[in-house]
């Protein structure tokens, strides 16, 4: 018999710290993202604001896209999504339409997260969960921006 095994928010945040890790070094906003469902990653994606010269390529948006292109459907109801940075108003609007189950983030967002500008914007069945990993999310962010002035 196969023993089931569920890794826990920590696991999942490390794997999208790792993406946020890449896009430092490509010179995007190291913000990273996974989505995970059945307990699998079913899209990590980061930051490609620069590379595609769109200022949608959030990692939340690349992730949607590609979680929903893996599971051949538009809803993510199932799925839990790992950002490192609390989504901005851009990402939870698009989240709220994907009907993602379980948002997990890291550092929050004081100025541009989605808490600021609209807090009744996630899906009214989105369970959030914030600071998981915070430390580690904020001081890749708090890097990256001294290293730009």
């Amino acid at each position: 018999m196969e023993r089931l095994f569920t890794y826990d928010d920590n696991h999942w945040m490390r794997l999208a710290l790792q993406e946020a890790r890449l896009a430092f070094e490509q010179g995007e906003v190291p913000i990273g993202a996974v989505v995970v469902a059945n307990n699998k990653p079913i899209a990590q994606t980061h930051n490609q604001v620069e590379l595609l010269k769109d200022p949608t390529a959030h990692a939340e948006l690349l992730a949607i896209t590609a979680a929903t292109e893996a599971l051949g459907g538009k809803y993510l109801t199932d799925c839990t999504l790992y950002v490192t940075l609390e989504p901005c108003i851009m990402c939870i609007g698009a989240l709220r339409w994907a009907q993602i189950g379980h948002i997990v983030y890291g550092a929050s967002d004081p100025k541009g997260g989605y808490n600021r500008w609209a807090p009744l914007a996630p899906h009214p069945k989105t369970k959030i969960t914030a600071g998981i990993l915070e430390r580690e999310a904020q001081k890749l962010l708090t890097t990256f921006f001294q290293q730009r002035r």
